[in-house]
């Protein structure tokens, strides 16, 4: 543990002028790269990781960490405005900000979002700070056993949430699963399901996927409806009631219990390598709607549901640092590019970092905690510029977007296959959504797929197949109970219901 000497000198290094100037500027790409569906600040991110080798490394990181946090909130802009989720994750931001917006207040959905961001995001930093290295000796407990068992749960609980059959969301699951094995499979390295496209050996590409049955399904969907009249893609009324347009203290504090809960959740999950964010932001909707005294406003326009997703999925990102600065294992793809550019500057991330680099860790800490305070204050400036940009006609605003998606996923993929696939999986939206199936379910399933056939195989593997072998496994015993148990329970409500 570095000395009360050098956690001061590490904090003053991150308060100063030049080091805020690298944050702002990393906060400020983070927000537009998030609100230009398809892009997102991963792909910044690696763009920027080379630059930063003419870096001070606390300014290069310092950025990186801007990036990233202000991406986060940035892709719930067009999630809540226009239903055009800017990153995978704020697919679940827009459940019920979309339905906010609609009904004349963007901006407090929006807000909503960005409260609820800066909120989880300084939660998990904080737990960062103070109990790094016992979450991720809990992290490390999480096997390949456990992380199946868990997936599992995670589907029995956002199949039987998130939709109004719990049949037709196992089914959407089962669905996302098999579009998920497109590729080499991962224990033989033989190809499957590519129809002859060597482009698809690596497997379908998360971006496209996702925007083309969220966002491309939704812009087509509103472009049919449009009949002569040019409307505004969100009605915001001209004498607009003041408490339409802000959060007051007594609804931000309303939502404290579903902020605590994702960012337990997000910083639980961000601990434990390759969950993510997606997947916390949807399980904290699913546990907070599960929760709720009237689990029928969800999907209508709840504030909860979007303090619940956006503090969730936010929180992972300081969570995602644990595993890295203690054990040099990066929790995420972010966290992959923030040990590149540390290797960069001769920095070796690992369990010796707080000892032989405890000032950069300190000046890092200091810097993400300054990160959220610039992401409020832009995010504040920010809000009216975007709630006034998607009040346009609809003419303008959907074709805009769909070029905006076309030219995200070519650069996402760098080829016209990522084009094409996400005009295929935009008819499959419009046509699961025209069903009744749940295009929530089946992204999230399908941004699981990988995570949960190598654990699958690596579980096989330990067990030899002998399912009494699970036995040397409680906690993963106890997450199969529980997915059977919520499962059984969510259908008998459900059909009570019905």
């Amino acid at each position: 543990m570095p000395d009360f000497d050098t956690v001061l000198a590490g904090l003053g290094d991150a308060l100063t002028l030049v080091n805020l100037l690298y944050v702002v500027a990393g906060v400020a790409v983070g927000q537009f790269v998030g609100a230009v569906p398809g892009i997102g600040p991963v792909m910044a991110m690696a763009i920027a990781v080379p630059f930063t080798f003419v870096m001070s490394p606390l300014a290069a990181i310092s950025f990186l960490m801007g990036v990233n946090k202000g991406g986060l909130f940035g892709g719930a802009i067009p999630a809540v405005l226009i239903n055009t989720p800017g990153t995978p994750d704020a697919a679940a931001t827009a459940l019920d900000g979309f339905p906010l917006a609609q009904r004349g207040k963007p901006l407090k959905a929006t807000k909503m979002a960005l409260y609820a961001s800066v909120t989880g995001d300084t939660f998990s930093d904080i737990v960062l700070i103070t109990v790094s290295a016992p979450l991720a000796a809990v992290a490390l407990y999480m096997g390949p056993v456990e992380v199946f068992c868990l997936i599992l749960f995670a589907f029995s609980v956002i199949a039987g949430l998130v939709g109004e059959s719990m049949t037709r969301g196992l089914a959407a699951a089962a669905f996302g699963l098999l579009c998920a094995t497109v590729g080499l499979d991962p224990e033989h390295g033989t190809p499957r399901l590519i129809f002859g496209q060597f482009a698809l050996y690596d497997g379908l590409p998360l971006a496209p996927v996702a925007i083309g049955t969220l966002a491309v399904a939704e812009i087509l969907r509103r472009l049919a409806a449009m009949r002569g009249a040019a409307r505004p893609a969100v009605a915001i009324p001209d004498a607009q009631d003041p408490a339409d347009t802000r959060v007051s203290w007594a609804e931000y504090w309303g939502c404290r219990t579903a902020m605590l809960r994702g960012a337990v959740i997000g910083t639980a999950l961000g601990a434990m390598p390759g969950i993510g964010s997606t997947a916390a932001a949807f399980m904290s909707y699913a546990s907070t709607r599960q929760a709720s005294s009237e689990p029928e406003s969800f999907g209508r326009g709840n504030l909860h549901g979007i303090a619940a997703t956006e503090s969730a999925n936010s929180a992972v990102v300081g969570a995602n640092l644990i595993p890295l600065l203690s054990l040099g294992i990066p929790g995420s793809i972010g966290a992959a590019l923030v040990i590149s550019a540390l290797m960069i500057q001769g920095i070796q991330p690992g369990p010796l970092l707080f000892e032989s680099q405890g000032r950069l860790i300190y000046g890092l800490f200091g810097a993400m905690l300054m990160a959220n305070f610039v992401n409020l204050w832009m995010g504040q400036l920010g809000l009216r510029l975007w709630a006034r940009v998607v009040a346009a006609p609809e003419s303008v605003v959907f074709p805009a977007a769909l070029l905006l998606c076309t030219v995200g996923v070519y650069l996402s993929t760098g080829d016209l296959i990522g084009v094409w696939v996400m005009l295929v999986f935009a008819g499959i939206g419009l046509a699961m959504t025209a069903t009744g199936y749940s295009v929530v379910v089946f992204v999230i399933a399908f941004f699981l797929g990988p995570r949960f056939e190598l654990s699958l195989s690596q579980s096989l593997s330990i067990t030899g197949g002998d399912p009494a072998r699970l036995l040397e496994h409680p906690v993963a015993l106890a997450l199969l109970a529980l997915a059977v148990g919520s499962a059984w329970w969510m259908g008998v409500r459900q059909r009570a219901g019905r």
